[in-house]
């Protein structure tokens, strides 16, 4: 029986982590343990912890008389909506949830069981950085778990969970992951801190203003959604996994639903403006087509000018990548072709069917994106879509101009099948910048703009219709608007079977 309390009193002091006075300190912060974030994220009492009795060992700088049992990070495997992941939660109670050479080890070990069993990983990031008294141990600790962040992108899911400071080395992590969630107030990513910052460059910023929760969402990029509180953040993750496959070997979950795959949207057939040049919102299209009108979008706070998010059809997982006409005329930019890049990379490593929504104008001018490399960047978009062996459906709604055309996801990319509403507009330009381009002569000599008006009306004629493309084959039908919802989900199901291989090479070279 003395084995039994034994057991059971080492259970419960590792269970307090660093002790009650932490925790305290910890709930003050507003920020959960890593015990209670947890047990938020996994289904009830699905909890397995491992390596529960793990303690570093390292003895200098008096570390030999400060143990805690589970040292700095709590890890095991659970469940979410029944279905198997791995998870990894760093606990601030324990010296500050630095990293030290055993808990880089707890941590490669959850990776390489998520990899074996081909369940996804999760990692709730709350740590002051590498444990400074473990030196090269500690940052050969991170350069594991890096290592394994690479052997796994592709194969299972890997999302990150930014729930207090992370920074230095810890950031690179999160960052090879496939999505990070960060929580506003109480989170931050960083390289080097305030002080470092002040000392190098003279800029005196906080830690908010440094590497924040919206900082990273709007901004650099980096998260991909931005959380109002850790709750909200962890329900964000667990939706997150209902769109997911656990691998890439196996299909998207499969969701009941009672919405109709016919169901008409009469409101669709009204929501494209006359004018070309007026904007409507590309998400009530979205929600138009949805199963339920259920759409996760994703790094909604960066680059607006294009929707990249999750949906269902008739059950399944979609991603969809959308043209936003009311931000910058939905053009394509920089951060627009990096943001809608990598998703349809993750969407094609994990067999989700892709949905493209067509409002494009082409790609911003100016000496901004010409410096800032917008051919590189582009072009990253057009290896995604290129590379894609997934499903692709793509229904162009209004404008698809020049090379930005060729981009969304055209036949020439190997589209699957790509349709277009009635006032589907696909040529290299707008009609009034072709018309002055191709006519610049003749009009010099329009006092009164009428010979403009009938160049133009010749030239919507001949161009600025779906019909032309259509009669090359390059638009499998023109559809009426109310029946997109209809389409699209048989052509997805017509689809379903697609086998499709690229060549045979270690990988390709995408313009980084």
């Amino acid at each position: 029986m003395n084995e039994l309390k034994n057991l059971q009193e080492m259970r419960r002091e590792s269970h307090m982590g660093g002790g009650r006075d932490r925790i305290e300190t910890q709930h003050k912060k507003g920020k959960m343990t890593a015990r209670e974030r947890i047990k938020e994220l996994l289904d009830h009492d699905s909890f397995e912890e491992f390596d529960t009795f793990v303690k570093h060992r390292c003895t200098d700088f008096e570390m030999d008389n400060k143990h805690f049992l589970g040292d700095g990070v709590v890890t095991g495997c659970g469940t979410i909506d029944g279905r198997l992941v791995y998870v990894f939660a760093q606990d601030f109670t324990v010296f500050g949830g630095s990293l030290s050479e055993t808990v880089a080890a707890k941590i490669v070990k959850v990776q390489d069981m998520a990899m074996k069993m081909g369940a996804p990983i999760i990692g709730l990031n709350d740590s002051g950085g590498a444990r400074i008294q473990e030196g090269v141990l500690s940052l050969g600790g991170y350069g594991d778990i890096f290592q394994k962040n690479v052997e796994a992108s592709g194969v299972i899911p890997q999302i990150s969970g930014i729930l207090g400071p992370c920074a230095g080395g810890a950031v690179y992590s999160p960052a090879i992951t496939d999505f990070v969630v960060m929580a506003e107030n109480t989170s931050y990513m960083f390289i080097t801190g305030p002080k470092v910052v002040e000392a190098v460059t003279n800029e005196k910023v906080n830690e908010e203003q440094l590497g924040g929760a919206m900082v990273h969402a709007a901004k650099s990029g980096v998260a991909h959604f931005a959380a109002e509180d850790e709750k909200e953040a962890i329900l964000l993750i667990r939706k997150l996994i209902s769109f997911m496959p656990s691998n890439n070997m196996e299909e998207t979950p499969l969701h009941s639903t009672s919405d109709k795959i016919n169901r008409h949207s009469d409101i669709l057939n009204e929501i494209i403006p006359e004018s070309p040049n007026l904007p409507y919102d590309m998400k009530e299209i979205i929600y138009e087509l949805v199963d339920d009108q259920e759409f996760l979008e994703v790094s909604r706070h960066y680059a607006p000018n294009i929707i990249i998010g999750y949906g269902r059809l008739n059950g399944r997982t979609v991603g969809v990548v959308a043209n936003q006409p009311s931000y910058l005329a939905g053009v394509l930019d920089i951060k627009a072709s990096i943001k809608a890049a990598r998703f349809v990379r993750f969407c094609d490593a994990f067999n989700i069917p892709l949905l493209t929504l067509v409002d494009v104008p082409g790609f911003l001018p100016g000496t901004a994106q010409e410096y800032g490399g917008i051919i590189n960047h582009g072009a990253k978009l057009i290896y995604a879509y290129a590379e894609a062996t997934v499903p692709k459906v793509t229904v162009i709604t209004r404008k698809s101009y020049g090379g930005a055309y060729i981009v969304m996801s055209s036949k020439h990319l190997k589209g699957d099948i790509n349709y277009a509403w009635p006032k589907g507009e696909i040529a290299v330009m707008g009609a009034d910048g072709a018309v002055n381009v191709l006519f610049r002569r003749e009009l010099k000599d329009d006092k009164d703009g009428s010979r403009k008006e009938e160049l133009l009306n010749d030239y919507r004629n001949k161009f600025a219709n779906p019909y032309v493309a259509a009669e090359h084959g390059y638009i499998d039908d023109v559809i009426e608007p109310k029946n997109t919802r209809f389409r699209i989900i048989r052509a997805f199901e017509m689809l379903s079977t697609k086998r499709m291989n690229n060549p045979m090479k270690k990988h390709g070279n995408i313009p980084l």
